[in-house]
């Protein structure tokens, strides 16, 4: 069995967030980037877990400029076996799935993974795009997977309960939580990613369907004001008058 991981770029949550030209382009100055933590811990340990079950071949794909390779080697030194950079600037998801569908055309995998979402733009898109792109079944949002042969077995969070599905090969998965657990990168991993094959690829022909118009930060926190309980006329005016709720 091939299975292809799909794996994002994203700030650090503790990255200071500003915007430049007209807040039109993130500001990545000074900002350190990491695995997609959706895609790490998640979709990716899953696949380690199944390479180690099953004797699967884990290949690691990501769709970014050379800055990227840094976090390829992470993956790879999680257990991937394989990396592949599209050398592209990842536009919107209508593209970065575009480059991900053309890559699976010319070398087919079984199984495919993304995270639930990205942790910056929360789009959650690549992978119902990707999975149109190819004409493959997609699930979203995944808690478990196990594989028999042909045949994923699936199950996910419902409103009330959980859903079992059945899907057979190849398909296209969004693994939420519940999927796997963090794995943290050992000696012998870091050192086997050095020597692991990074194939850089040049970027299938595509066109965005979207652009970024403009950011806007959230409003800054406001202090609080504390009301005693004996003056709810007060806390009535306030809500009114200030806050404009009532």
């Amino acid at each position: 069995m091939k299975i292809l991981v799909c794996i994002s770029k994203t700030p650090d949550t503790t990255s200071r967030i500003a915007f430049t030209d007209n807040n039109s382009r993130f500001d990545t100055d000074k900002v350190q980037f990491i695995i997609n933590p959706y895609d790490e811990w998640y979709a990716l340990v899953r696949a380690v877990e199944l390479k180690e079950a099953t004797g699967a071949e884990v290949t690691l794909i990501h769709v970014g400029p050379a800055d990227g390779d840094a976090i390829l080697r992470k993956a790879l030194a999680i257990g991937g076996d394989r990396a592949v950079r599209v050398d592209a600037d990842p536009a919107d998801a209508y593209f970065v799935a575009s480059q991900i569908a053309a890559f699976v055309r010319s070398d087919p995998h079984d199984l495919i993974l993304t995270g639930k979402e990205t942790i910056d733009y929360n789009g959650s898109q690549v992978g119902g795009m990707l999975a149109g792109l190819l004409d493959y079944p997609f699930v979203s949002l995944a808690s478990r997977l196990d594989v028999a042969g042909n045949l994923v077995t699936l199950e996910r969070d419902i409103s009330g309960g959980k859903e079992i599905l059945e899907v057979p090969l190849p398909v296209v998965v969004s693994c939420a939580k519940g999927m796997a657990e963090q794995r943290i990168p050992n000696m012998r991993g870091i050192m086997a990613a050095r020597t692991k094959p990074l194939t850089v690829m040049t970027a299938h022909p595509a066109d965005p369907l979207t652009r970024m118009v403009a950011f806007e930060l959230p409003q800054t926190k406001q202090g609080v004001k504390l009301i005693s309980p004996d003056q709810p006329e007060e806390l009535v005016r306030l809500l009114h008058v200030e806050a404009k709720v009532i």
